[in-house]
């Protein structure tokens, strides 16, 4: 069951709308306009949880992402070298 609905009138620069308007696609503008809506108003949740992380733990260094990356793409090595050698 989908979350009840309201029609809300908003203002947006028209090159903007028609680009949106043009990639909606069969789900339509009101649908790609909530999906993008609701994205910044997760980009937001995940700021405000940043900026009070850092009061509290203070800023995350260059070096710490860095190291962090790493470990993503090593993760994601070895899990491509597993997925090939399991096929």
């Amino acid at each position: 069951m989908s979350e009840p609905t309201g029609k809300y009138s908003i203002t947006m620069p028209r090159d903007i709308a028609e680009a949106a308007k043009a990639r909606s696609g069969p789900s339509g503008l009101s649908a790609y306009v909530a999906a993008a809506v609701a994205r910044q108003i997760e980009r937001d949740n995940l700021n405000e949880l940043i900026t009070v992380a850092e009061a509290e733990h203070g800023p995350v260094t260059d070096d710490e992402i860095q190291s962090l990356r790493d470990q993503l793409n090593q993760a994601r090595r070895e899990q491509t070298r597993h997925g090939a050698s399991a096929a």
